[in-house]
């Protein structure tokens, strides 16, 4: 590694800031992002509701609807239910492994799609978070096209972010933010621990 004097650095990091400078005055649009977090990595969901922090900051509505969830208690719809300007629905029963019943599933996950939809077609909402979407989309307990149609009609500066393992190409390829969670290591796996309160639920 190349030490270099303070003048050389603040020489550097001076010529960095130029190109930075001048890349950031040519980007100027304004639009709602369809935003999408897949791969078989933690932390898709940590993420999503971390940008429902950060709008909710701002001031922003912010609709999550949650199509897996439900049939335990989480620390984030205990917190962010209660979040001024954030509606929380946590709509799921459960894994479908858990569940075991097709028709069942695909009924609960047409449920929280129609709420998913009738957010993103208003336009008070900033943010709408369709959480696990992608794995109701896997099973194809709802059709993509119907979704993308969706998302393709709602008003021009809404944020619509979509988490779950194994999004659709249609769905990655509409998006125009996509993010793989790529798992390097997990302590369930490896070291037999169980899901713990405050990290996976």
């Amino acid at each position: 590694m190349t030490v270099r004097t303070d003048e050389e650095h603040a020489a550097q990091m001076a010529r960095k800031k130029a190109v930075q400078d001048r890349i950031v005055a040519e980007r100027n649009v304004e639009k709602g992002l369809l935003i999408v977090h897949t791969g078989k990595g933690k932390g898709k969901t940590t993420a999503a509701l971390g940008m429902v922090v950060r709008a909710a900051g701002h001031g922003m509505k912010v609709g999550v609807v949650q199509f897996v969830k439900g049939a335990m208690s989480t620390g984030e719809a205990a917190i962010l239910a209660n979040l001024p300007g954030v509606e929380f629905r946590t709509m799921g029963e459960g894994f479908t492994w858990d569940t075991q019943d097709r028709t069942r599933d695909t009924q609960v996950a047409r449920t929280a799609w129609e709420e998913v939809r009738r957010m993103v077609a208003d336009p008070s909402y900033a943010m709408v978070v369709a959480d696990e979407l992608n794995i109701v989309l896997r099973y194809g307990y709802l059709p993509v096209e119907e979704v993308l149609q969706a998302f393709a009609a709602r008003p021009p500066m809404t944020h619509v972010v979509v988490t779950g393992r194994n999004a659709p190409d249609a769905l990655i390829e509409a998006a125009d933010l996509a993010t793989e969670m790529r798992e390097l290591k997990h302590p369930f796996r490896e070291q037999g621990v169980k899901a713990q309160a405050g990290v996976e639920f």
